[in-house]
């Protein structure tokens, strides 16, 4: 058997593809982690406020029933996506 595959006449329902990736030197790894973790501390600062300013909004005797109700819908919403984060569904 050989272990070589012409790809002149590929088997039916096969695709194929070819990737080639440059080396990621050290410079653009340091780079690129320090881009992942400043974007994932600005959302996470960004998830905290939005959870400071729902909680004060429904703590508040001075908002109406209205604007307690948008952020309600909104914590429930942040509360579904974390749960769902966290159950990888």
């Amino acid at each position: 058997m050989s272990n070589s595959i012409d790809l002149n006449s590929p088997p039916p329902n096969h695709n194929y593809s070819i990737k080639v990736d440059p080396k990621e030197t050290d410079g653009e790894r340091k780079v690129r982690l320090f881009k992942d973790v400043a974007l994932f501390l600005v959302a996470i600062g960004f998830v905290i406020l939005l959870a400071f300013l729902c909680y004060s909004t429904l703590t508040s005797s001075a908002t109406t029933p209205e604007e307690k109700k948008w952020a309600m819908s909104i914590i429930s919403g942040a509360a579904g996506g974390i749960i769902g984060y966290l159950i990888r569904k």
